[in-house]
């Protein structure tokens, strides 16, 4: 009799895995949505780990296996909006220039993010109010500052590999990588400083908007 042939979908070892790796999905992002509500609801400064994982039905012990600290729970959305950045800038074509693909990538993970699909804790209503508490929190702007500085180092790596450079010699993919994240925070800034919530559309719309100003600013006659 010939073997019958095992696959993901047959295998009972496999569906226990899946149904695992689910559950601590489920697991981590509800207590990315309570962490969220606790803070806008009461301040970052006065929620505690113990309220966070209360508000889930969850031990504290078991908030840790999924957090180091109350920083963490509160930069994860932005830190999921920045690792899928990062999938978008590795998916773009090879002939786009480094500012385009880095321009369309950017783009392109706001609209996604702010899509049907990426509802919910890592959705891009999340992230956009949460900016504000970052900017108005001294250790979450230190934590989120230390993890661009970190996510500019990976883009530098990839736009080195995109363009068959050595970034330990040349110069230039580090240099982008640092002008991109300028202008980004630049638009992060002033999309947090509007009078009014204008949404993920505002925040795109602020962003093309400084990148079209990028070109002037670095080559062009400011008193022309």
């Amino acid at each position: 009799m010939a073997a019958q042939l095992t696959t993901p979908a047959t295998d009972p070892a496999a569906r226990v895995v899946g149904l695992r790796e689910r559950k601590k999905q489920r697991t981590r992002d509800a207590l990315v949505e309570a962490a969220h509500r606790l803070f806008l609801n009461q301040g970052f400064g006065h929620t505690t780990v113990d309220e966070i994982a209360a508000a889930v039905d969850v031990s504290q012990r078991t908030f840790f296996r999924y957090f180091a600290n109350k920083d963490e729970v509160a930069l994860a959305v932005m830190a999921d909006a920045e690792d899928y950045f990062i999938e978008c800038l590795r998916g773009r074509p090879a002939g786009e220039s480094p500012l385009q693909a880095l321009r369309a990538s950017i783009v392109q993970c706001w609209r996604d993010l702010a899509s049907s699909r990426h509802d919910g804790p890592s959705g891009v209503t999340a992230a956009l109010e949460l900016m504000q508490m970052i900017e108005d929190t001294p250790t979450l702007l230190a934590a989120h500052l230390r993890r661009i500085t970190e996510q500019e180092q990976v883009v530098a790596g990839l736009l080195a590999a995109r363009e068959g450079l050595d970034p330990a010699v040349d110069l230039r993919p580090k240099v982008m990588a640092a002008v991109f994240g300028g202008v980004l925070r630049s638009a992060h800034l002033a999309w947090s400083a509007q009078p009014e919530d204008s949404g993920p559309d505002g925040m795109i719309e602020l962003i093309e908007r400084h990148f079209d100003q990028l070109g002037p600013a670095l080559a062009g006659d400011w008193r022309s």
